[in-house]
């Protein structure tokens, strides 16, 4: 893929592509109008592996604060909450993905965007830094996988 950048996580590879900006919590942020549209970096598909269901706990039109519990994920590996990666307004969720969040294994960074927020955008990261996010975060989830596999 042309504009892009590698992360490798132990023999996996994670990419990136560089149209985009980057959230901590593993989000895409791609520009759209006055906003952003979000979905799950590869770094986030593949520690949590074949999603199979979403849910949200707040409506489009709601006004979050940055790091604000707005629903949830699970797929065969893990249970997580998903938080606002910025404030502003929800504009739209893919209600696609209610019915089938397989999309978000196949297409993550095309048809599995989640949904739109339309701010500012303060503290997103460019894909080089959050590479340099990543490699941190990747020694704690290494220690992490480690430790699972020797309990």
């Amino acid at each position: 893929m042309k504009g892009e950048l590698v992360f490798m996580m132990g023999k996996f590879e994670a990419r990136f592509p560089t149209d985009r900006k980057y959230a901590k919590n593993h989000m895409w942020a791609q520009p759209q109008g006055g906003g952003y549209r979000f979905g799950l970096a590869a770094y986030a598909v593949r520690l949590l592996q074949d999603v199979y269901f979403l849910d949200w706990i707040i409506d489009a039109g709601a006004t979050l604060r940055e790091k604000q519990e707005i629903g949830s994920i699970e797929s065969s590996k893990a249970e997580s909450a998903l938080y606002a990666p910025i404030a502003g307004r929800l504009t739209e969720f893919n209600d696609a993905l209610l019915s089938d969040p397989s999309t978000i294994n196949v297409d993550l960074y095309g048809g599995g965007w989640m949904f739109a927020i339309e701010g500012p955008g303060e503290g997103l990261l460019s894909p080089e830094e959050y590479l340099i996010h990543l490699e941190a975060a990747w020694k704690v989830a290494e220690r992490t996988i480690k430790g699972q596999m020797n309990e």
